[in-house]
């Protein structure tokens, strides 16, 4: 059994520790602003609506340099970012300005899901709107877009018969007027690269289609891309090359790179922050996007951006898969070459002989003081088929995130034996012929 169950470890939480935050490079950058004669006063004031045009300025070159090979030539410029208050809190701008709830017809989100993009969703209006879309196995690249596809054509047939029923014009019904230029007909929401829970990484040719999917049925595709920077070799025992190879094309670069593309709008954007790697405190991100969409959102920070990335190397090092549990997710990646490790989690399945991961995590809260996030949380909230596929052979449900950044390793060994002890506990239990009580659990 562990050693100590009476310090709580919290391997669901998804928040870097505070010791790879980037405090000294924060209070350096405050620093050298608030004693500036000519930066001090506008920092203090309220700044331009689209954010800080040197952030913008800065931000703009840290992404053309990082994404250079996918851009081809054709870096990003300050007049198609925006500073938000966070990925999150931009996700409900971008929302609240191009989609409406009377005419948006729904929101799509792969499946798993990031839990909390549900919620927000729902407060904008979109509750019983929400649809999910399985990532699939290898052959989809990360994305069922077959399935998307299917589900499109269902929701805008279904779409077309309740205009012509009602009699009313296919049209935007609260967004409408000059404040709101562009509605689109659909959201899809997805992290293509180390996806929050599974930590799948979007093939090349899968993001391609999605913006082609994207173009024919006017949907805006968001896509946190807030893991990409948090990448390493997945071996760091040593003897492997260190030098990693591009990341990932984002699907705003692969839109904006495509014949067709809509200069003003495009049907892409990339949401970034800084919650990831620097520290959720500071509460600032940024969207890339088409200049049109840019234009309507954004808030003011600045702080120098390429120095204030920390490395978050070593999170990985604790043995994550005692008796009989898998890894699920991608945490080998490869591209190229290179096995690449990313993002702050690992996604895990369990073995058939114990119950849904739901249970195990009570069991984990209850008698280890060792809270997981299990694979129901990362449903698509109000779809029942999402419920149904989380439930079904080879689903979600049996699956659970683990987040690798917040506890020192040590912490982190001994959260994994107390997940060893949980099952081991289970087994006996069940093989007496006991009842596993399972209890409800918070989502903190």
């Amino acid at each position: 059994m562990s050693s100590n169950t009476s310090k709580p470890i919290n391997l669901q939480t998804g928040w870097p520790s505070a010791r790879l935050c980037a405090s000294a490079a924060i209070l350096d950058g405050a620093q050298q602003v608030l004693t500036s004669e000519t930066e001090a006063g506008p920092a203090m004031l309220y700044g331009p609506r689209i954010g800080h045009t040197p952030l913008r300025e800065s931000l703009a070159t840290w992404l053309s340099t990082f994404y250079a090979q996918s851009m081809a030539g054709n870096p990003t410029t300050k007049d198609r970012i925006a500073i938000s208050n966070g990925a999150s809190g931009n996700l409900a701008n971008i929302l609240q300005k191009f989609a409406d709830p009377f005419y948006t017809r729904a929101i799509f989100l792969a499946e798993p899901t990031y839990f909390l993009a549900c919620p927000i969703m729902e407060d904008n209006g979109f509750r019983g709107k929400l649809r999910g879309v399985p990532e699939g196995g290898p052959e989809h690249g990360g994305l069922d877009l077959g399935f998307l596809r299917q589900r499109l054509r269902e929701t805008e047939a279904e779409a077309g018969r309740t205009a012509a029923e009602s009699g009313r014009a296919d049209a935007p019904v609260l967004k409408a007027g000059p404040l709101y230029p562009k509605v689109f007909k659909y959201i899809i929401y997805v992290v293509p690269t180390f996806a929050n829970p599974s930590g799948k990484t979007m093939a090349e040719q899968t993001r391609r289609e999605l913006v082609c999917i994207a173009r024919e049925f006017d949907a805006l595709v968001i896509s946190d891309d807030v893991y990409d920077y948090l990448r390493w070799p997945a071996d760091l025992t040593g003897g492997g090359d260190d030098a990693l190879p591009p990341p990932p094309s984002r699907l705003v670069d692969i839109d904006r790179g495509m014949d067709g593309y809509d200069e003003k709008w495009g049907n892409t954007l990339s949401n970034g922050s800084f919650s990831k790697i620097i520290g959720p405190g500071v509460r600032v991100g940024w969207a890339d996007c088409a200049p049109g969409l840019a234009f309507e959102l954004g808030e003011v920070f600045n702080p120098d951006v390429q120095e204030a990335v920390p490395h978050h190397d070593g999170m990985h090092r604790a043995n994550a898969g005692p008796h009989g549990v898998s890894v699920e997710s991608s945490m080998d990646e490869k591209e190229g070459s290179t096995a690449l490790a990313g993002g702050f989690f690992l996604y895990l399945r369990l073995p058939d002989d114990v119950p849904h991961a739901r249970t195990v995590a009570s069991v984990a809260l209850r008698e280890h003081g060792l809270r997981i996030a299990f694979g129901h949380l990362f449903v698509v909230a109000g779809d029942e088929g999402s419920i149904a596929r989380a439930e079904g052979p080879g689903g979600i449900s049996r699956c659970f995130r683990l987040c690798c950044a917040w506890h020192e390793e040590e912490e982190l060994r001994e959260g994994v034996q107390r997940l060893a002890d949980t099952l081991a506990s289970i087994r006996e239990r069940m093989a007496r012929g006991e009842a596993i009580r399972e209890e409800a659990l918070g989502v903190r």
